[in-house]
């Protein structure tokens, strides 16, 4: 059996937050009528909350490069890219340069460090393809996808660090449907933990040693676009990226957060499209206004700005902006707790 056949048995996700079906972007890939591939292997890491891709970087580097030289053998990849945040850089090129050759891989890879204004938007697939290329850093327009028209317009492969990860598991038959969550809290436990995918996000919590005793909240898949989930909601699996970050009810600040999520997408909006980067703009304004969110709730054009965020933004990641204040507002805030 193929690698391709093996992965498509396994079942194995993406696990850059898309969740699409590994073998099926692989064999669009090695279908592809072209002498020239390309490998793009993403390690941007630019969610906040999130650090998986350290944590294998670390703890399982070898297993990485193995997965990133199935992928090469099996498509007949012409070059790979590797391409990292700056932070992971310059503190893990050297290991990955000497496991890279150690399988193989001399000469075939490039190390790309993640330009370290590209931001939120600089893990974006098609924006990583634009920043390889020394193009201007925004999304592309898909399609079309690429899987048919990447790199210099050819045939491309883009996986997540823990995609190619489980890939070499998956080949030893040792994949057993795990994923990494990042957990955040203010706990001795706090860290890296690789568990079923399969698991709610409360029993993460209690399998990790860190379920509050306190009332509290989630936000889940990242802590910029993520979901914000109260403590009776925590029967569903973890979503996106896999992290979860937990807040005390009681001595959070709603302004504090708020703020947070309103500076940081306008921080890293590309600025391409109108409905993000004005919608990004005017959450700001009008919260630095009152600075009140129960005043901000007041304004009826904050579900305007929301409703044309959810359906007009260029990228998928505009898209997902409304998701954080959206969730807080309906699932958490009480201006009476």
């Amino acid at each position: 059996m193929n690698i391709i056949d093996k992965i498509k048995q396994a079942g194995l996700i993406g696990r850059g937050g898309a969740g699409f079906p590994t073998h099926l972007k692989w064999q669009a890939v090695k279908d592809a009528h072209s002498k020239i591939k390309y490998l793009v292997i993403n390690g941007a890491e630019g969610e906040p909350g999130v650090y998986k891709d350290k944590y294998i970087l670390v703890n399982h580097l070898d297993e990485l490069a193995q997965g990133v030289k199935l992928a090469a053998d099996c498509i007949s990849i012409t070059k790979i890219y590797f391409y990292l945040n700056p932070k992971y850089f310059d503190e893990y090129k050297k290991n990955i340069t000497s496991s890279f050759n150690k399988v193989g891989l001399k000469g075939k890879f490039e190390l790309f460090k993640k330009p370290s204004k590209a931001g939120y938007i600089g893990g974006e697939e098609s924006t990583i393809l634009n920043i390889i290329e020394g193009e201007i850093l925004e999304p592309r327009l898909k399609p079309p996808f690429p899987t048919e028209c990447g790199l210099w317009g050819q045939p491309t492969l883009i996986n997540n660090i823990e995609t190619l990860y489980n890939v070499s598991l998956v080949n030893k038959g040792k994949y057993k449907n795990n994923r990494f969550y990042s957990v955040n809290v203010n706990f001795k436990n706090k860290g890296v933990y690789e568990l079923s995918s399969e698991l709610t996000i409360a029993e993460v919590l209690k399998k990790t040693g860190n379920y509050p005793e306190y009332k509290f909240f989630v936000q889940v898949g990242g802590d910029a676009a993520g979901e914000v989930l109260n403590d009776k909601q925590l029967d569903q699996k973890v979503s996106g990226a896999g992290s979860i970050t937990i807040f005390d009810f009681k001595k959070h600040n709603p302004e504090k957060l708020v703020k947070f999520w309103f500076d940081f997408f306008a921080d890293n909006s590309c600025g391409q499209c109108t409905p993000c980067r004005e919608g990004t703009y005017r959450l700001r304004e009008m919260f630095n206004e009152t600075k009140s969110v129960a005043k901000l709730l007041n304004n009826n054009k904050l579900s305007e700005i929301i409703e044309n965020l959810n359906l007009t933004p260029f990228c998928a990641l505009g898209s997902s902006i409304p998701m954080a204040i959206s969730s807080y507002l309906k699932n958490v805030y009480n201006p009476n707790k």
